[in-house]
């Protein structure tokens, strides 16, 4: 585990944001968005210490996961990235590069769709752009998820030990927030996805919630899939897992820092 420089809390309205900055050095810092029932530690604790070597890194926690309040604001990508930016105009960071996982994977797209002026660099993993994209039976599975379902989990565990509301009727109305996100975010154009200006990894898994298909019109969308023989290797690039689903997307830590530094120091 890497152990952080600073930690402390960014406020954003009724929100009190949970950060931690971890590494240093001069180039463009790290941004780390967890997924969905995670926190920064569940997500990206076995991946920080790498990450970090040589790099600044900053993290959060998104609102009601970790350490950061819960608000009576229903979850969205959008406002959950307008929380984002407040905590990087907060810390006087002009431009990162943005590795976010599932739920912090959609925010890291909304970012580079509406601030392209502040990524530099997306690692988009696990993530659809669109509903179709997802496989239908996980998105009920959240949508109907109660807290009797993860009880003894580390995610349980990890939200009594670290949430400002640290009860199961708080827990419950996270997961019920969370199934707001899968039935009613929508996604983003092909537009808007063919106009963002920051070189894109995509990551998934070849059993994820995510489709395959799917990850590959997103890099298409990105000027991938192209033959790179004749025209040149992309900014944009896609990696498949094996043997990885959507809930350990991130664990094989092995195969996540040999495809995500490269492509962070290329």
């Amino acid at each position: 585990m890497s152990t952080a420089n600073e930690t402390g809390y960014v406020p954003v309205g009724d929100l009190n944001v949970y950060y931690e900055l971890h590494g240093a050095g001069d180039g463009t810092p790290l941004l780390l968005l967890h997924g969905g029932l995670f926190d920064i530690d569940q997500q990206f604790g076995a991946l920080l210490p790498a990450l970090a070597a040589d790099r600044r890194v900053i993290a959060l926690d998104f609102q009601a996961h970790g350490r950061t309040n819960d608000i009576d604001r229903p979850l969205g990508i959008p406002a959950l990235g307008t929380d984002v930016v407040a905590v990087l105009r907060h810390l006087g960071v002009a431009q990162v590069d943005v590795f976010g996982f599932s739920v912090g994977g959609a925010v890291g797209v909304e970012l580079g769709v509406r601030h392209p002026e502040l990524v530099r660099k997306l690692i988009a993993s696990s993530v659809s752009i669109s509903r179709d994209g997802e496989r239908g039976e996980n998105t009920d599975a959240v949508i109907e998820m109660k807290v009797e379902m993860i009880a003894g989990t580390p995610m349980e565990q990890a939200y009594l030990a670290k949430s400002p509301h640290p009860d199961h009727a708080h827990l419950q109305t996270l997961l019920d927030k969370l199934g707001g996100i899968m039935e009613h975010t929508t996604g983003w154009t092909d537009d808007e996805i063919r106009g963002m200006t920051a070189p894109t990894l995509i990551t998934i898994g070849d059993c994820d919630m995510v489709k395959i298909e799917h990850a590959a019109r997103f890099l298409r969308l990105r000027g991938g899939d192209v033959n790179g023989d004749f025209v040149g290797v992309p900014a944009s690039q896609l990696a498949v897992f094996p043997g990885t689903t959507h809930f350990n997307g991130l664990a094989r830590t092995d195969l996540v820092l040999a495809t995500v530094l490269p492509f962070l120091e290329g």
